[in-house]
């Protein structure tokens, strides 16, 4: 089974998230912290995936030592927040309730479907850094099995590990919460993520910007202004896995130096633009959580769609495409991709460059974009020594 899309792809008109406050880290009177950390390309803990890239996280007990490893945790710069799938974590975390004393529940739309669960506290641990207090969702926990109607139809559930295909994502995109200010507001133009679930019934309400899933690496005490992806390149053909490593600031510690990485800023929503075939596209943006390059449709692009694979492209060739980003700051920067037949694909691949696929109006820059490059996320407003955030560098 092969995701399309792991990234959140919340839309502008229902989900604005609120700029919040950062600033770059900094290593204490002891030395600097150990900020990265390994990443793997395989087929995931469901060994089921093509172009996943996961890590390690460890989730605690809040302010205590009681601790769990998760690995298998799909790293998503596409979306915010740490949800991890209820039967792979045995800590019971505590429940976040509203004002009411309810559960707060939440609601969390993909582009291939949704996770439902409660919102819970944990202390994230990463490397050698460590966010307190962090608002989690946990995917599928028992007590919530009536899914509202205005959840459900977001498309199929993704609560179990075949479903998703991951134990849980790492949501490090550039905003702080995973919905911000749409959701703070009540009435009809709450976005609709966050509900309140006593035992009558769920209800959207509004939840505050603290109380929201938030972003972790943002919550560190340094080296918490963005994070950057390092990955190898990879062969046409594919391989069986690969492995990087996820770095955590930017420009905090010698080895997160932006260097020569060109600085793309972007728009209020996280995207910026692409040039592709005489078209200029607005809907731009870098997604480690997609699990291929999705751009434009079959008709714009000349590119067969696969007879088995249908979410995905299938030139009987490998095809070299080009395409120019362009930030908000005016900046540029060109690039060459490849797109190759999925269905041709060996079954032991597990990490491909040329996976890609249609997007309707849109350019999602997936994870086969990170092959081969250091791709920086700087988070909202945060300092960096390439500007404020959010910006995307590589």
């Amino acid at each position: 089974m092969v995701r399309v899309l792991a990234v959140a792809m919340f839309a502008a008109a229902t989900v604005a998230p609120q700029c919040g406050s950062s600033s770059s880290g900094s290593s204490g009177p002891s030395g600097p912290v150990q900020n990265f950390q390994t990443l793997v390309v395989n087929a995931g803990p469901a060994n089921a995936y093509l172009d996943g890239a996961f890590t390690t996280v460890t989730v605690c007990l809040p302010g205590q030592s009681s601790c769990q490893t998760i690995d298998g945790i799909l790293v998503d710069t596409g979306s915010t927040g740490l949800r991890v799938l209820s039967d792979r974590l045995s800590l019971q975390l505590p429940q976040q309730n509203d004002p009411t004393g309810a559960p707060v529940v939440e609601c969390a739309p993909f582009a291939d479907g949704f996770t439902w669960g409660p919102v819970r506290t944990a202390d994230i641990k990463m490397a050698g850094e460590q966010a307190s207090n962090v608002p989690v969702q946990v995917i599928g926990a028992s007590g919530f099995p009536v899914i509202p109607q205005s959840c459900s139809s977001n498309g199929p559930p993704e609560q179990t590990l075949d479903a998703l295909g991951a134990n849980g994502i790492l949501g490090i995109g550039v905003f702080r919460q995973d919905c911000g200010s749409a959701c703070t507001v009540s009435g009809s133009s709450n976005a609709g993520l966050y509900y309140s679930c006593p035992a009558s019934g769920c209800r959207i309400v509004a939840q505050p910007l603290a109380q929201q899933v938030q972003n972790p690496v943002a919550l560190f005490a340094t080296d918490n202004n963005g994070v950057m992806i390092q990955l190898p390149t990879v062969v046409p053909g594919g391989a069986p896995a690969v492995s990087g490593m996820i770095v955590f600031g930017i420009g905090t510690q010698a080895d997160n130096a932006l260097g020569t990485a060109k600085v793309l800023t972007l728009d209020g929503d996280g995207n910026f633009s692409t040039s592709y075939a005489s078209q200029s596209i607005g809907s731009t943006y870098v997604d480690s959580g997609s699990n291929g390059i999705f751009f434009l449709d079959s008709a714009t692009t000349g590119l067969p769609i696969c007879s088995l694979s249908t979410d995905f492209y299938c030139p009987a060739t490998l095809q070299t495409q080009s395409a120019t980003n362009r930030g908000l700051n005016g900046a540029s920067s060109s690039v060459t991709f490849t797109v190759g037949n999925v269905d041709a694909l060996p079954a032991s691949v597990n990490a491909a460059a040329e996976v890609a696929g249609p997007n309707p109006g849109g350019f999602a820059w997936g994870l086969p974009f990170f092959f081969g490059r250091s791709v920086f996320t700087a988070f909202e407003a945060a300092s960096t020594p390439g500007g404020s955030g959010p910006y995307v560098a590589y």
